[in-house]
């Protein structure tokens, strides 16, 4: 008698694995790359994970990727004309899928994904900027029928 394949999947396996990165880096645990970043004199360093940086970074990816040999492993990347707190909601998002920014830095956030080549973080604020225009032309429209009304 054969037996039949079932499917063993987790739904909530991915979250948990982000959650779990996420507590690794913030505790320094098994960070392989540090990244420096520098804009206008402020400078910060943020260890990390070079696989979740290069799963989520194409960026990154090639970076780590093209390591010569006589050089070792990369240890640091300097990255500079990044933001400090840019660069930490990247590194949170890459992290754990997520980040609250201010409605002002959604355009940054944008240009640091298409920077870093992170195509999840770039559909994510494209949308977010869309769902805004709509609700400004929205706001338009509705003001402009009341103004119509008035008039009549």
């Amino acid at each position: 008698m054969e037996s039949t394949p079932v499917l063993l999947e987790s739904k909530s396996s991915p979250i948990n694995l982000l959650n779990e990165m996420q507590q690794l880096r913030l505790l320094g645990h098994l960070c392989d790359v540090t990244v420096s970043v520098e804009y206008q004199g402020v400078r910060a360093e943020f260890p990390a994970h070079k696989a979740v940086l290069a799963a989520t970074s194409k960026f990154f990816k090639e970076v780590f990727l093209n390591e010569q040999p006589v050089e070792g492993p990369r240890s640091s990347v300097f990255l500079n004309e990044v933001q400090v707190a840019d660069f930490a909601s990247f590194l949170e998002f890459v992290y754990t899928a997520r980040v609250e920014v201010e409605e002002d830095r959604v355009q940054r956030m944008l240009e640091i994904a298409e920077k870093l080549k992170c195509l999840d973080l770039s559909e994510t604020c494209f949308q977010l900027k869309k769902q805004m225009l709509e609700s400004v032309l929205l706001e338009l429209q509705n003001f402009s029928e009341a103004q119509n009304s008035e008039e009549d």
